[in-house]
């Protein structure tokens, strides 16, 4: 790849990886909840998306329709989540976010980012400065593919 001569970019890949899975990791420790970040995962989709179908929320989260049940129904008995049937098409449940579960996500972003802000403060201006400009690139790493 032209302009690419001195950087290794499987190097590259594996400092991204390991950093960007180190980072997550302790934004998961900064909830004071007992769900899965599967199930974390889920109840934010459902609530950016919802409500959607069983179907719909397993292609979101690229799982299979048995592991969505699972994870459903483990948010359903924390009153996360309410299961209602289809408008047209009774045979269809769609599962949209309560009250409850809204107030969860909104207080472990809360968290996750207190603990980022936190974070951040240890750095430099310079350092901040680069940071803001890295982000742009995880942004459009994290795309989907079109």
């Amino acid at each position: 790849m032209p302009g690419l001569v001195d950087v290794d970019l499987t190097l590259l890949a594996s400092r991204l990886r390991l950093a960007t899975t180190r980072l997550n990791r302790r934004l998961r420790r900064q909830d004071d909840t007992q769900l899965s970040p599967s199930a974390q995962s889920a109840l934010a989709t459902i609530a950016r998306h919802g409500p959607l179908s069983l179907g719909e929320l397993a292609a979101h989260e690229a799982v299979r329709p048995p592991t969505i049940t699972g994870i459903v129904a483990a948010l359903e008995a924390g009153s996360l989540v309410t299961r209602e049937p289809d408008p047209r098409d009774r045979r269809v449940v769609r599962v949209a976010a309560t009250p409850r579960g809204r107030a969860h996500l909104e207080r472990s972003r809360r968290r996750r980012t207190a603990y980022l802000v936190a974070r951040l403060r240890r750095l430099d201006e310079d350092r901040l400065r680069t940071l803001e400009k890295a982000i742009e690139v995880l942004e459009l790493l994290a795309e989907e593919d079109r």
